[in-house]
């Protein structure tokens, strides 16, 4: 990955790492899984682990990056419903992928068919109410509110914890929030939030990228930070960047 995107990776893997002693030994999905390279990280530590992603292209990728792993398989299909059998994982993991698809719930209620009785779904997704502009990739964010309300209609119990970061973290999202909202000033009316997601992917990314370049430019830290600067917290959980939650199945 490139350099000035270093604290947006490490602050994703930080969830992979989180998730180690839950899955250790188990039989496990991981759904969203692009590429595999998160995925294959879990597989270091499971009896098995299966990826989910809806491109086959992306699939046949990762199985050709991965194929040294005899308990790593790929499977593609877009989801909900998930092309796996009911009752066949002990842990399904989704990191950052929930707020990319429309059926939601669905996607929870599915995820809880697949899992066996006393599976976890560990899931990450962006706190919407961290959130200063749209991202046009992102279909849904939930708030903390939401997510309790939804999450315990599906699985017998929820717990739900926020990503935070230490002083250097924070410090880079107070400067990316900056550069963020000097850009809409151009966008008074907020037009950004209403017009058709499909417009915003170019001007987003590259923005991005500019925004995430000269972020590290003017800020050392940008590629100095690791998963180790994140940690999982219960106090003010609005002000905290991604919602953690741990879903069980009796």
């Amino acid at each position: 990955f490139e350099e000035s995107n270093n604290v947006t990776v490490k602050r994703c893997f930080f969830a992979y790492e989180w998730a180690i002693p839950f899955l250790r030994d188990k039989n496990t999905a991981d759904i969203g899984c692009a590429d595999g390279y998160g995925t294959q990280y879990l597989a270091n530590y499971t009896n098995s682990t299966v990826g989910v992603d809806y491109s086959e292209k992306t699939i046949q990728e990762a199985r050709e990056k991965h194929k040294g792993k005899e308990n790593l398989s790929f499977v593609s299909g877009k989801v909900p419903p998930i092309p796996l059998e009911s009752n066949s994982k002990d842990v399904v993991t989704a990191f950052q992928f929930i707020e990319h698809i429309e059926n939601r719930k669905s996607f929870m209620e599915d995820v809880k068919r697949v899992l066996k009785p006393g599976g976890v779904f560990l899931c990450t997704t962006p706190n919407a109410k961290m959130s200063i502009a749209r991202n046009p990739f992102h279909v849904h964010e939930y708030s903390f509110e939401e997510m309790k309300n939804e999450a315990s209609q599906v699985f017998d119990s929820i717990e739900l914890w926020g990503v935070q970061g230490n002083e250097k973290v924070n410090f880079y999202y107070e400067e990316n929030a900056k550069w963020a909202k000097k850009i809409l000033r151009l966008d008074p009316l907020g037009l950004h939030k209403i017009i058709p997601a499909s417009w915003l992917v170019v001007p987003y990314n590259f923005l991005t990228s500019m925004m995430r370049n000269e972020l590290k430019d003017s800020n050392e830290n940008t590629t100095k930070i690791e998963t180790s600067d994140f940690h999982l917290t219960q106090e003010n959980l609005d002000f905290t960047w991604d919602i953690v939650l741990i879903g069980r199945k009796k």
